[in-house]
This record gives C-alpha cells, sequence and structure tokens, in this order.
C-alpha cells in the first residue's frame, strides 16, 4: 500500500488531534458501519486569533497612543518621518532636524511587535526630474534603514504608479541585499484617487511590481478594501497572491438602522473569504458620522470587524488535520522503494469516507452475482494493515455473498500485523497472507474481484498501472478491478506560496519534481480538465502506460501562473467515485491531497488568453516520469527532460 503523505527532507513530524469518526468515537476498526460522505463532521472550536491593527497618519504622542490603542488593537500603523519632512523633498540640505521620533520613547520590543511602518506617500522615485527623483531615493532608503534601526517586523509601501520600474528598483536592492524586514505594498482593490486611473486594474501594478522583485517572498500585499468591489473573478485572484494584510477604511462602512457601522454583504463575504489565509487587519481612517471627540467610534468598529471574524464557521476535524499541510511541499513516495510507517498507516486508516465508499463498491459487485452459494475469490493487492480486507469481509457479512481473500503485501512490517490479524476470529479462515510483492507473486487460483488503493494524488503517479497490469493474468475472464478506472485532471494556478517554496531551494531540480501538497493559497486561472484515463483490467496488447496530451483553457482573468495542479476522479465500481477533483470533490475525504507541478518562469497570462500546457507520461523497464511545458501564452522549456531531476522507480 503506497500512501499519499510524501516527505521533505525526511517525514515531517507534526503533532495533530484526534480525528473522531462521524458517530465521535476513536474506533479500533478503520471506519464506522454508518459513514458516509454526507455525515456532518465534528467540528474544532478553536479559532485562530485576529490580529488587529489601526493605522494612523498622524501620531503627535505616540507612546500616549499606544496605551490607549492597546485595549483594542494589537499594533498601529504609523509613519516613519514627520509629515514635515515632505518640504524637504527638494534641496537635500534644507533641514538639519531630526527627520522624526526619538527610537528611544519605546523598546526594542515595543517597536518590534506594537508598531508597523508606513512609508512616506509623497516620494517620486520615478519622475523625470533628476534631483526629485534622486532625493526620493534617498529619503526612502533612509525611512527603511530607520525601520531597521527600531526593529519594526514589516513596513507599508505607497502604491505604484503605472510606471515604478525606478521604484521597484530600489526595493529589490533592498530585499536582495539581506533586509530581514517585511514589505507590504499597498494596492487597492479597486483603481481611483492619485496613483491609479480609474480604468486601470490595480492587481497589474502590483504583478509589474513584484516581478520586477523576482518574485521576492518578503513583498507582500496590503489589500485596500473599496466601497465598490470588482468582479469575483478579481477577487478570487487574490487569494493566490500574498496578501499579509486587509485595510479597511471607515469610509466603505455603511450605517445599519440602529446607526452602527456595518458592511455590505459582498465586502463581508470577501472578508470571511480572506480570513481562512490569516492576514492582518488594519482599521483606517476616522468616523465620518460618529463623534471623534471619545474612542467610542473606535470600539464600534474594533466590535464589527470581531463579529465579521467570529462569524468565519469553524475548522471541521478534517480542515482542521488538514491545517499543518497548507501549502507544505511534500516530494511523493517511491511506491515500490518505500515502506510505510506505522503512524502513516495510522492516519489514512481514520479516512472513513474512504473506506466507506470501498465498502460500497464491494458490496454493489457481489450484490449482483447471481448464485448465493457461490464462494468470491478476492485479492486484496497492497493490503498494508488490512483496512481493505476488512471492508472486503464487510461487504461480505453485508450481502450474505461468501468471499476467499487474498491479502497481498510486500512491507515486511505490515505484514506483522496482518499476520495478528489472520489469528483473530474475524479473519480466521476467510483470508490467506501473502508476503510478496504483487507483480512477481505467483497466485494459486485466479481471482473474481482485485481490489487496491494504490492511487496517487494524480491518479497514476504511484504506478497504479503498472502494479495492477503485472496481476491482472490472475483475473477470470469475466473478472472485475476495482477501481474500474481513474483520471487525472489539471488547470494552471497562481499561487506565490507555492513557487517560493520551490524556489527557495535554488536548483532546477526541485523546479522539475511535482509535489503532493494540500492546495490553500492558491487561485485556479481556469477549471480543471481531463488528462490521463487508465482502465483496469487493461485488455490491450501490447499494453502501454505512456501518455501525451495537450490541454488548452481559457483564463478567467488576468494572471500569473505558477505552475499547474492535478487531481483525480475514479469510478470504483458502477456508480461509486472517489474525487479530489474540485469541481466534484469527495466530502470529507483527506487521503489524497492534490499534485503541484511548477513552473521554473512564472507566466503571466492576460484575461481571456488562451493557455495551453503539454504533459507527457513517459517510461523506461526502470523508471516512470512526467515532462511538462507551456506553449501559450508564453514557451516554456520542457521541464524534467528524460526523467533527470524526478522520476518513479520500477
Amino acid at each position: 500500500e503506497s500512501r499519499k503523505m510524501g516527505k521533505k527532507g525526511g517525514q515531517k513530524k507534526q503533532t495533530n488531534p484526534q480525528i473522531l469518526f462521524a458517530d465521535g468515537s476513536p474506533a479500533q476498526e478503520p471506519f464506522p458501519h454508518h459513514a458516509t460522505e454526507e455525515d456532518e463532521e465534528p467540528v474544532v472550536n478553536q479559532k485562530e486569533h485576529l490580529v488587529l491593527g489601526l493605522e494612523m497618519n498622524y501620531v503627535p504622542d505616540l507612546v500616549s497612543t499606544l496605551r490607549e490603542s492597546q485595549q483594542l488593537f494589537d499594533f498601529i500603523v504609523t509613519p516613519l518621518s514627520h509629515p514635515r519632512y515632505e518640504r524637504d523633498l527638494i534641496n537635500e540640505n534644507a533641514s538639519k532636524d531630526p527627520f522624526t521620533r526619538s527610537d528611544m520613547l519605546l523598546t526594542s520590543s515595543q517597536w518590534g511587535s506594537l508598531v508597523t511602518g508606513k512609508i512616506s506617500t509623497w516620494l517620486q522615485l520615478d519622475s523625470s526630474i533628476d534631483s526629485i527623483r534622486k532625493n526620493s531615493e534617498r529619503v526612502l532608503k533612509q525611512e527603511i534603514a530607520w525601520a531597521s534601526h527600531l526593529n519594526v517586523p514589516s513596513v507599508i509601501l505607497p502604491t505604484p504608479s503605472r510606471s515604478s520600474s525606478n521604484y521597484a528598483n530600489v526595493i529589490n536592492r533592498t530585499l536582495t541585499g539581506g533586509s530581514y524586514l517585511q514589505f507590504w505594498l499597498r494596492i487597492s482593490l479597486v483603481a481611483g484617487g492619485e496613483s491609479l486611473l480609474q480604468e486601470e486594474d490595480p492587481w497589474q501594478h502590483w504583478n509589474t511590481f513584484r516581478s520586477l522583485c523576482q518574485q521576492h517572498p518578503s513583498l507582500g500585499v496590503a489589500l485596500e478594501i473599496t466601497e465598490n468591489l470588482p468582479s469575483v473573478h478579481e477577487l478570487n485572484r487574490w487569494k493566490g497572491e500574498p496578501v499579509k494584510a486587509i485595510i479597511i477604511p471607515t469610509s466603505v462602512f455603511l450605517m445599519n438602522k440602529s446607526g452602527y457601522p456595518a458592511l455590505s454583504t459582498r465586502h463581508k463575504e470577501f472578508l470571511i473569504g480572506m480570513f481562512r489565509y490569516k492576514p492582518q487587519i488594519i482599521l483606517s481612517g476616522p468616523a465620518p458620522t460618529l463623534p471623534r471627540d471619545i474612542p467610542a467610534w473606535i470600539d464600534l468598529y474594533h466590535k464589527y470587524i470581531l463579529y465579521v471574524f467570529n462569524s468565519n464557521p469553524p475548522f471541521t476535524a478534517t480542515e482542521y488535520y488538514e491545517v499543518p499541510y497548507y501549502d507544505y511541499l511534500q516530494a511523493p513516495l517511491q511506491p515500490l522503494q518505500d515502506n510505510l510507517e506505522s503512524s502513516t498507516y495510522e492516519t489514512f486508516e481514520r479516512d472513513a469516507i474512504k473506506y466507506r465508499k470501498y465498502q460500497e463498491a464491494i458490496q454493489k459487485y457481489l450484490a449482483k452475482g447471481d448464485d448465493p452459494s457461490r464462494v468470491y475469490t478476492v485479492m486484496v493487492v497492497g493490503a498494508g494493515r488490512g483496512p481493505l480486507v476488512r471492508a472486503t469481509l464487510r461487504a461480505s457479512e453485508h450481502t450474505g455473498r461468501a468471499v476467499k481473500v487474498y491479502a497481498v503485501e510486500k512491507n515486511p512490517n505490515a505484514i506483522i500485523t496482518l499476520k495478528h490479524m489472520i489469528g483473530t476470529d474475524a479473519w480466521g479462515g476467510r483470508v490467506t497472507l501473502v508476503d510478496s510483492d504483487m507483480r512477481y507473486w505467483d497466485a494459486p487460483e485466479k481471482a473474481d474481484l482485485f481490489v487496491s488503493e494504490l492511487l496517487g494524488s494524480f491518479g497514476d503517479n504511484e504506478l497504479s498501472p503498472e502494479c495492477l497490469d503485472g496481476v491482472q493474468r490472475f483475473l477470470k475472464d469475466d473478472g472485475v478491478m476495482i477501481p474500474v478506472d481513474y483520471t487525472s485532471y489539471l488547470t494552471p494556478i497562481t499561487s506565490s506560496k507555492l513557487w517560493n517554496e520551490v524556489n527557495s531551494y535554488k536548483d532546477l531540480k526541485h523546479f522539475e519534481t511535482p509535489y503532493v501538497v494540500r492546495l490553500h493559497n492558491i487561485w485556479p486561472l481556469a477549471d480543471a480538465q481531463p488528462a490521463f484515463v487508465f482502465k483496469h483490467p487493461n485488455r490491450e496488447h501490447p499494453i502501454d502506460n505512456d501518455r501525451y496530451i495537450k490541454l488548452k483553457f481559457i483564463a478567467q482573468e488576468a494572471g500569473t501562473i505558477h505552475g499547474f495542479a492535478g487531481y483525480f476522479d475514479s469510478v470504483l465500481y458502477d456508480d461509486v467515485h472517489l474525487s479530489t477533483n474540485p469541481a466534484n470533490a469527495t466530502k470529507n475525504m483527506f487521503s489524497w491531497f492534490p499534485i503541484y507541478f511548477p513552473f521554473k518562469d512564472p507566466v503571466y497570462c492576460p484575461k481571456d488568453a488562451v493557455v495551453e500546457i503539454d504533459l507527457w507520461r513517459l517510461s523506461t523497464n526502470r523508471k516512470v516520469w512526467y515532462e511538462w511545458s507551456m506553449a501559450s501564452p508564453t514557451v516554456t522549456p520542457i521541464h524534467n527532460p528524460n526523467g533527470r531531476s524526478y522520476y518513479i522507480g520500477l
């Protein structure tokens, strides 16, 4: 049995909460009898802490302001320099006075936890006038140096204009110069005001700026909510971007019938959706219709934001289990070389839905038999610690059809567990244990039914076709294999997070490796499309499991393609399905995370452009591997030629 949680320099050690079954019990069996896909899951009533800040354009008394704001807010956002310093832009030596307050007003730990700096907005780093441009550079560097000196964790950068190459250059030199600062580029959801023209797309300015800065992981977005919201696709696009903070101006609030501030339904829904990505929330601006001589107006906005945050549904047990694996890269297993550990078997045996589906498929097969006295020969290939054997025995009991089960497993450690199972009353006399690689086993008889769970995150990526083709010679002419077939799916995605994770290795090999990953901080540019199909038993002669496909997608919105995500859909038997494809994913199933194929260089894609992807599945007598490339809107090199960086060994 080859499982879906891979490795990243060794097995990830993670303490997870116990996953209870639908009846709330930690059963000894791998699934409860009654678990169904539609069952309500237990929820985990554990909320993430909302980090809430207050933006202030002018702070005459920093110490008092912090003392008062700490009752409601975790930090404040304040300019790094005094507003009067703007008049020094033209003449470098216009003033000898300090450009800002003393660092001794707060301790280093207070600067580092209670303050986010804000770079002056009046700088003109792309001015055509040399003196203005150079002095703007000088001021920007001075403020960044001061922020580093203060030990503030992050600074908010002004919104870039259409032409901000020099601005980006100064920031890029800082980023690549070893600065620990996090830079948050202020971007509005909808263009307007002095920085961007109304018809411009603010995301385009962000994309240009971060591309000039080489997609640096320390450059994120401070996304400013606007009164008008763009389309759903434009909003969802930010789910694939590094949104570190969301700025909520008081001007976007409406007043409800009681005279209290509230957000429109669309604003509220967008905010709730973004809470899953853990941005910091920053309240900005005055209260336009409320008293301003007392802090009561701040409290009203604060309470409403907390109300929206707390209306976010709590994690289900499955979601809570998956949280530590969000956007965590794991190399797929080598299924014919690796032996799973007991803890890995245990984790996936808790997937009640998967084994319930398998049991349902086996029951449907057995129930179709017209001879009640017939004994069905069932071969469970890749038995692991026995969950599919138990599913088979339960299906036998439910249908009243007798079975003779062969449990075939190559892992010598799992064999020990199976031997203990054989000695129990439940298994005794009905199960024969086979300690062998299924491909080399010489079965004593032919089977009516083969059952396996060799599917990988991409369906065929853990050599299910090769393994099952190797044993089908022992299947009767009218025999059935579960699963009957499986189809892989692909879609291009935006994910700055995933791309930077791969890029952190600083080599080509990791860009030519597909990764198992619980996708989270991503945005698909289009719906997933089917790629490779495998059917069992495979009656073709000769059998050829190599594949090639060209897929074409239409980008629903302009975006940056950082790679593509892979899923699968499998027919176990008859109408029983397992799927990770978002369009029809099996609810509450967590055994398989999707797969991520990265591109070495991110590709910009305009709205409505054709995205053309080529994918190959190739093999020799020693290995199987994937190659992939893009033909449109930009031609990329073919990744992983001849399996030079990644392959699955046969």
